[in-house]
């Protein structure tokens, strides 16, 4: 087949520019979300948001999520209690200006926040014989991570912001929420309307992390990648060339709105 033809039929299946630009602004433009203003999210949105979070990949298609919507103001109240005890554990990890920086960050908005949203994982959801279950046995938990990005990424869409307070307590939030036994929570998450969202990661703007550039994270074939006899060494090099170059983004998104 002619390079023609195979532009064709890969056309077939391709976004237009426009839907294309709309997905990795989406992406590019999420942020890790601590400050909300109170306006109330409409249950048309919020449906919208939990059905794309329903519509994640998942082993076996096992769906192994549930979420757990909360607003009782009682009960958050007691997840922030707990948020500031693991909060001053984690304080001791670090030291000097570290610990202090640490320690001036906002990491939460569990009450500011119009509503909280816990996701969670029922392994084995159909039963023990699971497709695609063998000797990974936290494959269920993967996938419900893919139904917190999915959801986190049609929240941004919807111009929601979300928060992911990692700084928790799994045995608290199944007392608190009274969560079975089998069921592991695995995402506690604040969502609500922003003023404006960060043009950069806020741990970023903080000087608490930098971005990774992206071709110090490829290995081709192994490991170790590219060896020196490497037939394919070329195509590597190319690749990483191309990863760095600007002008993969032309017709889709500004390269400069990318962090």
């Amino acid at each position: 087949m002619n390079s023609g033809g195979r532009r064709s039929r890969r056309s077939r299946n391709e976004f237009s520019d426009s839907l294309k630009r709309g997905l990795y602004e989406t992406i590019f433009r999420r942020r890790d979300i601590r400050q909300f203003n109170d306006d109330p999210i409409p249950d048309e949105v919020l449906a919208r948001i939990l059905i794309a979070a329903h519509h994640a990949a998942s082993v076996g298609f096992t769906q192994p999520w549930d979420f757990i919507i909360v607003r009782d103001r009682d009960r958050r109240r007691r997840v922030k209690e707990i948020f500031e005890a693991e909060r001053a554990r984690n304080a001791a990890d670090f030291t000097g200006a570290r610990r202090k920086k640490f320690l001036s960050l906002k990491l939460e908005g569990i009450l500011e926040a119009p509503l909280n949203l816990i996701v969670t994982c029922k392994p084995d959801r159909f039963g023990p014989g699971v497709l695609g279950k063998t000797s990974i046995r936290d494959v269920e938990i993967y996938s419900a991570c893919l139904a917190v990005e999915n959801l986190w990424l049609a929240a941004r869409a919807e111009g929601i912001g979300v928060g992911w307070v990692s700084i928790m307590r799994n045995d608290a939030l199944a007392e608190i929420f009274g969560i079975p036994r089998d069921v592991i929570p695995v995402a506690y998450l604040c969502l609500g309307y922003v003023d404006e969202f960060p043009e950069r990661p806020t741990l970023a703007t903080a000087e608490w992390a930098s971005r990774l550039p992206p071709r110090t994270l490829i290995h081709l074939d192994s490991w170790n990648g590219e060896p020196k006899n490497d037939p394919h060494q070329s195509a590597a090099r190319e690749l990483k060339s191309k990863i760095d170059d600007p002008s993969i983004w032309r017709a889709i998104l500004p390269a400069d709105s990318i962090d």
